[in-house]
């Protein structure tokens, strides 16, 4: 284990500081005053540049090493929105925002790298650059891709990008990920079918759109069991639908709303062919017109080779060979990390947060022994990424 000195020195501020954000969570680019608090804390730690309002709302703490004889320049990337739910874990630091809650753990990497920004920025053990990545909407606005957009990688040109997300149920003090895809491509569809409305009592004189959406759906499942390759990861889900508003009255119109998630571009584009063609084709047979609306969100996040092995290096560095795995299996979950990765080289590790309520549930909460674990890594990662 490698948890250092200046951690156990640090670790009940950094949990103070974790226990502010939890109490205070902010949706997707609105945390301002989250990022206010980071660049406050990077300042005060000494970090040589502190750039907010990337990407909106984004922090970038810019941190020199001793020397910059390689003229290196890496970047670590945290995100910090929260989601919109309503907590229910009885904690004394809950949330005191009705309806927002940090259920996906942000709190945590925020204050993860933060930690890890003040040692470096304290000892400057490294030959090179580091810049601290803190970016707003993770959780489906699209962050990362906001930030680059607003030249986060023209201004600060890195060698290498990583990013690290807790794992519940994986233990404390252990960490796991894969090279190649690991997080699927986020897509999100809306489906409208529109016949002619009508009294229910004389449907003759309708076009029911209730019997289309029932030859779609019941389409669309079959495609997934007998048009995509069982051996790629993929999944359709219908969650939403809106339409009439009495007992007796045939509706004009219905809107199914989904997400889509798959883990390669040529799967991607032939679901969204496929459902295209479902859509129009069945509605048309029922006397119906069929629309799809077909939004691409998040990219299938791929770990490049290379630099996963560095940050498995890392890891086992921090944790012990025996607490580092390179076997994680993929999800089907979306992570906006994919669109630094798609720009530079990289990885994304998970971190045990021991036995907890899933991601995104009402009684989640990031585990405060991880923080030691988290900052760490980050440390002993740029350490070997940019020795001196």
């Amino acid at each position: 284990m490698a948890i250092e000195n200046w951690v156990a020195r640090e670790i009940e501020d950094l949990i103070a500081f974790r226990h502010d954000l939890h109490e205070n969570p902010e949706l997707l680019y609105e945390v301002h005053r989250t990022a206010a608090k980071v660049a406050e804390a990077l300042r005060a730690a000494g970090v040589d540049e502190v750039v907010e309002g990337m990407g909106q709302t984004g922090v970038v703490g810019v941190i020199h090493g001793k020397t910059n004889i390689s003229g290196r320049m890496i970047g670590l990337r945290a995100d910090m929105d929260a989601l919109p739910i309503l907590e229910e874990t009885g904690l004394a630091y809950a949330s005191k925002v009705p309806g927002k809650m940090h259920a996906c753990g942000h709190d945590g990497h925020s204050t993860m790298l933060l930690g890890a920004a003040k040692h470096l920025a304290e000892t400057r053990a490294f030959d090179g650059t580091v810049i601290v990545i803190f970016q707003p909407a993770e959780e489906g606005g699209a962050g990362a891709q906001a930030m680059i957009e607003d030249g986060l990688f023209e201004r600060w040109p890195c060698d290498e990008v990583y990013g690290m997300h807790n794992m519940p149920g994986l233990d404390v003090g252990k960490f796991t990920t894969a090279p190649g895809p690991i997080m699927a491509a986020v897509d999100i569809l809306t489906i409208t079918i529109t016949g002619k409305g009508g009294h229910a009592a004389e449907p003759h004189t309708s076009i029911d759109p209730f019997p289309a959406l029932a030859g779609i759906i019941q389409a669309i499942h079959g495609m997934s069991a007998r048009s995509v390759d069982p051996f790629d990861a993929h999944v359709v889900s219908l969650c939403a639908i809106e339409g009439g508003h009495a007992h007796n009255v045939i509706p004009q119109q219905i809107t199914v709303k989904g997400t889509v998630r798959t883990m390669n571009e040529a799967l991607r584009d032939h679901v969204e062919h496929r459902v295209g063609e479902i859509v129009s084709n069945i509605a048309a047979g029922h006397g119906c017109v069929g629309t799809l609306d077909y939004k691409r969100s998040y990219p299938v996040l791929v770990n490049h080779a290379q630099e996963t092995e560095f940050a498995a290096e890392a890891a086992r560095a921090v944790a012990g060979e025996e607490n580092v795995t390179l076997d994680m299996t993929p999800t089907l979950g979306g992570e906006d990390f994919a669109f630094m990765l798609n720009k530079v080289p990289g990885c994304m590790i998970n971190i045990g947060n021991g036995p907890s309520a899933n991601l995104h549930h009402p009684a989640y909460n990031f585990n405060d022994d991880v923080i030691g674990w988290g900052s760490s890594y980050w440390v002993t990662l740029v350490r070997q990424r940019l020795s001196a």
